[in-house]
């Protein structure tokens, strides 16, 4: 069966890879959208739950900054699927994966921040 037009320019051409390796990539995909969906939830959760715990300043920064991530890692999860798929359809390296060390920063400041501020809490 013919791919469409579509779906033969958004993947370069190339080989059908094994179909394996793409659904191994479609997995890695949907753990990348579970992982934002969960960082969305705790941004959504900072700013409903814990305006007693936060005043509303640090609350603000750490839900919208959760909220960024999550949107930053939705996002990045598709192009990364299809730098994957094109890498594996030309039988080329895979790319790095940026979204990796970003994540990990972003999780990172959100957690300096919330130690800080119990740090410096009375």
């Amino acid at each position: 069966m013919e791919r469409s037009r579509w779906s033969h320019r958004l993947l370069s051409g190339g080989t059908e890879p094994d179909p394996r390796f793409t659904l191994a990539n479609e997995r890695t995909f949907l753990a990348w959208i579970r992982t934002s969906l969960a960082v969305l939830a705790g941004g959504v959760a900072v700013e409903a739950f814990a305006s007693e715990i936060f005043p509303l300043e640090i609350r603000k920064v750490l839900s919208i900054s959760l909220l960024l991530l999550a949107m930053f890692i939705s996002s990045t999860a598709c192009f990364r699927w299809l730098t994957i798929e094109r890498a594996m359809r030309h039988q080329g390296p895979l790319p790095f994966p940026l979204l990796i060390p970003i994540l990990s920063i972003g999780g990172t400041l959100v957690t300096l921040v919330l130690i800080a501020f119990v740090a410096l809490r009375n």
